[in-house]
């Protein structure tokens, strides 16, 4: 496992059997693997018996070949982004002896760096597709994710890489257009100039899907945070057996992203439409074998921490947090961990406001902490079991997904606002409160507001109370009046967050502006330390 906050044990010699000596930048060692999960949560994924569908790949499966060429790229952070990255992708049938090649300049790659297949079937049976099926119908899908993790990797650094398999080495010979891709590692604490973000969820697979993601490229982030809800290929997202899914949507949600998402990680939590009921008892087998997140939180065979993990990048603090184990509207995994998240967070957050360097603290899940849209409305669980300890550990800022809508409230202390911020303006988390942001309007489809848009630029009297729905334990809704609606757009839509580091006569900074499909901005304002 990768070394982390929460563990300091390192990383044993078994799993550095994969070195990669670059002459001119000094050298780098990587890691090939599993390690930034633990061993129980693949095992979980990939050899449950009865209802996943999900087995280890045996040497009678594989198979070679120049046909069979990857697609879906898609990268993601370590808990250390200076020195850790994983690189994902599939393969449309079984291979043999998949790798990635590493480089720092463009056609000088180094040794194969062997990556690990995590093959996912689903049962036709479950599925409805969204396509026509053949005339012959097989009786399942199988689709093969691999993961090479890498790591000791140089801060603050341009690495160029190729994947293949036995009979396909685009580095042995001339290499296409578009099968080369690169990626940049973190600057080491404390010696970057400042970066930026980007943050959307409930993206889908289409054209507004399509649009968000380009928006992305252009703005050339550090990394992107996906809040949940990523590909709908299970359309319900209630978490039963009973939902309407086709696995085979998640191989056009890896294509349409792969431009971006092949050159820049992208970070996600868990949504409750990846809550896939046919892999694994606790619903997470189909997550763990197409992402490789830090999920750092503990280890454990039985509950596996995964979509809750804590890292840093410069002066942030993130923590991504799985809200389908406090959410009472959609209680498929409601208490899934027993408490042992909301211990965790507790202690996280501790650590990262006692760390110097640690200006900032971005918290992020699915489901939403505030908002005054009805479609999901807000989820109580979060309130009673989350929103205490931001409060007592100044949470800068939280963004959430579920509503496919914009909104952003004023500082909220007890659940209550403290002042206004509008569209503009400054908040000290310290002084004011933890600010709450909902930017669900990824691609998914668009929801409502029950009262008038009011946002940059297009401001309207916002004085009056808006009706907030929670649902209760119960699964009963109640409606409630609130004061902290500050800002509301109805439409498509991400978040960029601009991180400033402290200079001579001036104090850290978060710069956080709402993007419509077409980069027009609808809201923004700062946060200070």
């Amino acid at each position: 496992m990768f070394e982390t906050p929460e563990s300091n044990s390192g990383i044993t010699a078994g799993t550095r059997r994969d070195l990669l000596r670059l002459g001119a930048a000094g050298g780098a060692a990587l890691v090939a693997g599993g390690a930034l999960l633990p061993a129980p949560a693949y095992a979980a994924a990939l050899t449950a018996p009865t209802r996943s569908g999900a087995a280890p790949l045996g040497r009678g499966d594989s198979t070679s070949g120049s046909a069979l060429r990857p697609f879906g790229r898609h990268l993601g952070y370590g808990a250390d982004p200076s020195r850790q990255v994983v690189v994902s992708w599939q393969v449309p049938a079984a291979v043999r002896d998949p790798f990635v090649r590493l480089g720092t300049r463009p056609g000088d790659f180094g040794a194969r760096i062997r990556a690990e297949v995590r093959p996912l079937v689903s049962q036709l049976s479950w599925q409805q597709p969204v396509e026509d099926e053949p005339l012959v119908k097989p009786r399942t899908v199988t689709q093969y994710y691999l993961h090479a993790v890498l790591d000791h990797l140089l801060p603050d650094t341009t690495y160029y890489y190729v994947v293949g398999h036995q009979g396909y080495d685009p580095a042995g010979g001339r290499t296409r257009l578009g099968e080369v891709a690169s990626f940049r590692t973190a600057p080491s604490p404390g010696h970057g100039s400042g970066f930026t973000f980007t943050a959307f969820g409930d993206q889908g697979v289409g054209y507004n899907a399509v649009a968000t993601s380009t928006l992305i490229e252009g703005l050339v982030p550090a990394f992107h945070v996906h809040m949940g809800d990523l590909s709908y290929a299970n359309s319900d997202g209630g978490g039963d057996l009973t939902d309407s899914y086709d696995a085979r949507l998640w191989d056009s949600f890896f294509v349409q992203n792969e431009p971006v998402a092949s050159q820049i990680p992208w970070m996600m939590a868990i949504g409750n439409h990846e809550m896939e009921a046919w892999y694994s008892e606790d619903r997470y087998g189909g997550v763990r074998a197409r992402f490789t997140m830090p999920d750092n939180a503990w280890e454990s065979a039985g509950t596996p921490s995964t979509g809750i993990y804590s890292w840093r990048y410069q002066n942030v603090g993130l923590i991504s947090l799985d809200g389908n184990d406090i959410c009472y509207n959609t209680p498929a995994n409601l208490d899934r961990t027993q408490g042992r998240q909301q211990r965790w967070l507790e202690h996280r957050l501790a650590a990262f406001r006692a760390d110097p360097g640690i200006d900032f603290v971005v918290v992020y899940f699915h489901q939403c902490a505030y908002s005054t849209c009805h479609d999901n409305g807000a989820e109580l669980g979060a309130q009673q079991h989350w929103t205490p300890l931001f409060d007592t550990y100044h949470v800068d800022l939280v963004l959430n997904g579920h509503n496919h809508i914009y909104e952003r409230t004023d500082p909220i202390r007890a659940g209550k606002p403290t002042r206004e911020a509008p569209a503009g303006g400054t908040v000290s988390a310290a002084k004011d409160g933890t600010t709450y942001l909902v930017a669900g309007g990824g691609g998914g489809g668009i929801y409502s507001f029950p009262a008038s848009d009011s946002y940059l630029g297009h401001e309207t009297p916002n004085d009056a109370p808006v009706p907030m729905v929670v649902c209760d334990p119960d699964g009963d809704n109640a409606t409630v009046q609130v004061h902290w609606s500050r800002v509301r757009y109805t439409g498509y839509c991400l978040v960029a967050v601009d991180a400033t580091p402290a200079g001579p006569g001036r104090p850290p900074r978060l710069t956080v502006r709402a993007l419509t499909e077409d980069g027009t901005v609808v809201d923004r304002f700062t946060l200070v330390r």
